[in-house]
């Protein structure tokens, strides 16, 4: 059974809930956090990491596992079938991690849990948040269990339970944005590539894609379509390469691992914060994969609560200290949200004239250093790095 009482709640233990807990527990405080989910993620979903993120995770501990498992990569490449429209070069940022590193959803979850489990906390799993009630002191959370109903009374109400929140709606947080049109495939497999030493980003006018080295010698795919299978299969990738990819060494798909579909919406929260309930990760954000922006903002977001609510709870700061999170991590994901609907709608454009253009204007902004730099700064988080910083106590 869960205590009956806590100073913070968290709901959803993927790797957002995940680095909370843990930021939570580094600080000697004893977060419950809880995901309806019977078992952990056992998919990759989000595979990338970017600098500014594994800067961030030095403070929980859990970096340099990370980059044992995971696969680095130092360059990034917009490409137009065979030509190369922009290239970047990740070796070149200023952090200890320049690269792009590479790692799938369920090892980044595994090493957080296991981080979680070394300094003395859990995940209860198969738990459901049903109702919400809140209240100047806090928030009354009714749980749904196998055992059956339990009602836990939190402090603080942290809702990192995705784009379909119960935390988020049951404090009446705007969810503004919209849904692109169609829906994306997303496929590991394992194949032929030509380009196995960077992440790629296919601008066709038969529509973008985003292929991506993992760990172990697979790849990952990403790519719009009007309407995608439930599980697209090695036939219907494969098409899709053949479509998007480069013409002079194509891509062959020989197996598909694993596979889904996914709808991609648009939308930030009007606020991180009512009363005693906030919002982080994808129930604060969500946007289009162009980047892979989502993961990393909001494992941000979370050791950046984390460590205000635990100067708050260890009494090394007033209450008002927690009007800061959305102060400082609203704005980011505004920009992370601009970043990446300006590369998905670049992607897309169909007509000729409009390629043409695009494609001059990439190459033309692409000889600058001065941009090129600026773009890295962008993609890999560092350029939001001041959003991600707590003021010292």
């Amino acid at each position: 059974m869960l205590p009956q009482e806590t100073d913070v709640l968290i709901v959803g233990a993927g790797p957002t809930g995940l680095a909370l807990a843990v930021t939570l527990q580094q600080a000697g405080l004893r977060p419950v956090i809880v995901d309806r989910l019977a078992a952990g993620q056992n998919t990759s979903r989000a595979a990338v990491i970017h600098a500014h993120t594994l800067e961030v995770l030095e403070r929980i501990g859990v970096t340099d596992e990370l980059e044992r498992r995971g696969l680095p990569l130092t360059r990034f490449a917009l490409r137009d079938h065979d030509k190369a429209l922009l290239e970047l070069d990740f070796s070149m940022l200023p952090s200890r991690y320049a690269e792009v590193l590479m790692i799938p959803q369920d090892e980044t979850e595994a090493i957080l849990t296991e981080r979680l489990a070394v300094l003395g906390g859990s995940v209860a799993r198969g738990v459901t948040a049903t109702k919400v009630e809140t209240d100047a002191g806090g928030a009354t959370v009714h749980l749904a269990m196998e055992e059956g109903e339990q009602v836990i009374r939190a402090r603080y109400l942290i809702g990192g339970d995705g784009m379909h929140s119960v935390v988020r709606e049951a404090a009446g947080i705007a969810f503004d944005g919209e849904a692109y049109a169609g829906s994306f495939v997303l496929a590991d497999v394992h194949m032929d590539w030509g380009f196995s030493d960077e992440v790629t980003l296919l601008f066709s006018p038969e529509g973008m894609g985003v292929v991506a080295p993992l760990p172990g010698g697979h790849f990952r795919i990403v790519a719009p379509v009007e309407e995608a299978p439930p599980e697209p299969d090695a036939a219907f990738v494969q098409a899709l390469l053949d479509a998007r990819g480069p013409r002079t060494v194509p891509g062959r798909v020989r197996d598909v691992i694993w596979s889904s579909r996914f709808r991609v919406h648009h939308r930030v929260a009007s606020h991180y914060r009512s009363g005693p309930v906030f919002v982080m990760g994808d129930a604060a954000h969500v946007h289009s994969p162009a980047g892979g922006q989502g993961m990393n903002t909001g494992i941000v977001d979370a050791v950046v609560l984390g460590q205000l609510l635990a100067d708050v709870l260890n009494g090394k700061a007033p209450e008002t200290t927690l009007d800061l999170y959305e102060e400082k991590r609203r704005p980011a994901a505004v920009e992370v949200l601009a970043l990446a609907d300006r590369l998905t709608r670049m992607a897309m454009v169909r007509s000729v004239f409009g390629r043409i253009l695009r494609n001059l204007a990439l190459r033309v902004i692409g000889a600058s250093p001065v941009f090129r730099r600026k773009l890295a700064l962008n993609v890999s988080g560092l350029a939001r790095k001041g959003m991600g910083m707590v003021p010292p106590r």
